[in-house]
């Protein structure tokens, strides 16, 4: 089993920015792709971004340019930088990992294995 367990999230004014993390424990040798995930009231799960054991990053058309995810094995802990955040990013953020591979949009919510229980983002206009 994977725990994951994010932090990092608040209030912060349009414009600004925040920078989640989530740690891993557990079997983390099982892991592969690890992804950032959110929710927004009334509304689906959709991803952010994701990234591989190897480094590779996707990100949704949305988020492009002011988020940065990120991964430090050695840690165990992947990033999420965001800024230029707009009131629309207001959500909960997940943190998800996947034992097997995936990339971008492969990386479905039902694709992956683990998640975390999330961290509340709010942006004020």
């Amino acid at each position: 089993q994977v725990q994951l367990v994010e932090s990092g999230g608040g209030l912060v004014q349009a414009g600004g920015s925040l920078r989640l993390s989530c740690a891993a424990s557990g079997s983390i040798f099982s892991i592969n792709t690890m992804g950032w995930y959110r929710q927004a009231p009334g509304k689906q799960r959709e991803l952010v971004a994701t990234v591989t054991s190897g480094g590779s990053t996707e990100y949704v058309d949305s988020v492009k340019g002011r988020f940065t995810i990120s991964r430090d094995n050695a840690k165990n802990t992947v990033y999420l930088q965001m800024a230029s955040l707009k009131p629309e990013d207001t959500a909960v953020y997940y943190c998800a990992a996947d034992r097997g591979y995936c990339a971008g949009y492969g990386c479905s919510v039902n694709k992956m294995d683990y998640w975390g229980k999330g961290t509340l983002v709010t942006v004020s206009s």
